[in-house]
């Protein structure tokens, strides 16, 4: 009997997953990913860690390696980029991105696990010399270089989200002078309500990085290498640019075949497939449901694409799935130094821009009982909540503080996950031991303030 032919463009989580649950889960296919790369699933997250020493070796800071795969009976085949579909065939062209040839691959399933591209800054200056992106294999090891190299001064990061504060702390740890840019309000604005963007923009400056929030770049400038970074108002002086100005789907060879939203990601329906039939999407290339929300949204996270992949599939031989994809929470962390958060679900910003009314809560506590003094580790910890209004229902949250308690955001994730409401989480039951936290569990706590009861 013939197998089934299940090709995966891309070899991130998604597809990663998806080779391994196929695999795992059907004797009869022959599955195949194609990555257009020429080191298979580096993992961009972990790159902060390598820049420090924290990781065994660069060649480990991987998702999974080919032979994982290719020990099941599956087949990974890098610095191939697949550049067109043709539905009517059930045929893709695949390029060698090394000898320029194409051959043209059958499928009976494909699954698009395409995922983004970094944006460039579409100013004058920016193929100077020294301008780096903060992704990938062969960006991790110039800007490991560039941590050594005294020539470098002055470094610029382009981008305060997740990956530019990373690299900005990196650079700060190493003594270079860093000027944090971005053309939003707030460091972090995206992710976190402002209580908690304010905590952390104190600590960014407190560690001698110079914030530049709502700066609109005009250039970069410099003679072969950058050497500055002009905005509407001023110039900040760089011997390196660190560009983490965001992604965008990497969907333009897809145009006019598969159906895409107007900011270019893959339409999927309930089920994740696409319009050609027996053509799925997943990954950072769509838009997931957003359970918070209630409705698709960006969410560009390993765990997303891993549990679409799961999904997909788990139905991939049905043609109307039995259940619709769930959909996700959303759910991630960060340090900031020798702060550490964790978010779950939607925030202020995220909420206004998919149009839904929220309400916010803030609370500050201690993180054991107050007979415990500070110097045995009874360190502030900061709780944000934002629900609606009317029902009370959780739709996002936030813990803080220096001690890590980001184990808390899964509870917050799971909260928002169950759709529970403030009341629920009042009196949920939590443990109590006044070596790790307060009778009243810190969540409790929270909620119990967002419920304008009386402080405990």
């Amino acid at each position: 009997m013939e197998k089934t032919k299940i090709v995966i463009v891309g070899a991130s989580h998604g597809g990663h997953e998806s080779a391994i649950e196929a695999l795992d889960k059907y004797s009869n296919v022959d599955v195949t990913i194609f990555e257009a790369g020429d080191f298979v699933s580096f993992m961009s997250c972990g790159m902060q860690l390598f820049l420090e020493d924290q990781v065994t070796n660069q060649d480990d800071v991987r998702n999974f390696r080919p032979e994982d795969v290719e020990a099941k009976g599956g087949h990974v085949i890098s610095n191939h980029e697949v550049t067109a579909i043709d539905a009517d065939k059930k045929e893709v062209t695949v390029k060698d991105v090394t000898s320029g040839q194409t051959q043209q691959v059958p499928y009976d399933k494909l699954i698009l696990s395409s995922g983004v591209t970094p944006t460039t800054l579409p100013v004058p200056g920016n193929d100077l010399g020294h301008v780096y992106e903060m992704r990938g294999y062969g960006w991790a090891s110039k800007i490991k270089a560039a941590l050594t190299d005294d020539s470098i001064k002055n470094v610029a990061v382009i981008g305060a989200g997740y990956i530019g504060i990373e690299a900005a702390e990196v650079f700060a740890k190493v003594g270079k002078h860093v000027t944090l840019l971005d053309i939003i309000d707030r460091p972090l604005g995206n992710y976190l309500n402002s209580e908690f963007t304010d905590i952390l923009g104190k600590e960014l400056t407190d560690r001698g990085i110079e914030l530049a929030m709502g700066a609109h770049i005009e250039a970069f400038e410099g003679d072969g290498d950058v050497s500055a970074v002009k905005t509407a108002d001023q110039s900040y002086p760089a011997d390196l640019v660190i560009s983490a100005a965001g992604v965008r789907p990497n969907t333009e060879w897809l145009k006019g075949v598969v159906d895409l939203t107007d900011r270019g990601f893959i339409d999927t329906n309930a089920y994740l497939q696409t319009n050609l039939p027996d053509v799925f999407a997943i990954g950072d290339a769509i838009l997931p449901l957003s359970i918070p929300a209630g409705k698709p949204m960006p969410i560009a996270l390993a765990t997303t694409a891993r549990r679409e992949a799961q999904y997909v599939v788990n139905h991939l031989f049905e043609k109307t799935p039995a259940k619709p994809f769930k959909g996700v929470v959303g759910a991630s962390a960060l340090s900031v130094f020798d702060y550490h958060f964790a978010a779950a679900g939607l925030n202020t910003f995220t909420a206004d821009r998919v149009d839904i009314t929220v309400a916010t809560s803030f609370y500050e506590d201690t993180l054991r009982p107050a007979y415990v003094p500070e110097h045995f580790g009874n360190t502030d910890v900061y709780v944000s909540l934002t629900f609606a209004p009317q029902t009370h229902q959780i739709l996002g949250g936030a813990v803080l503080s220096k001690y890590d308690i980001t184990a808390e955001g899964n509870v917050l994730a799971l909260a928002v996950a169950q759709k529970l409401t403030l009341e629920d989480l009042e009196e949920s039951d939590f443990f109590f031991q006044p070596g790790f936290d307060r009778q009243w569990s810190l969540l409790n706590l929270a909620a119990q303030h967002a419920l304008g009861r009386a402080r405990f």
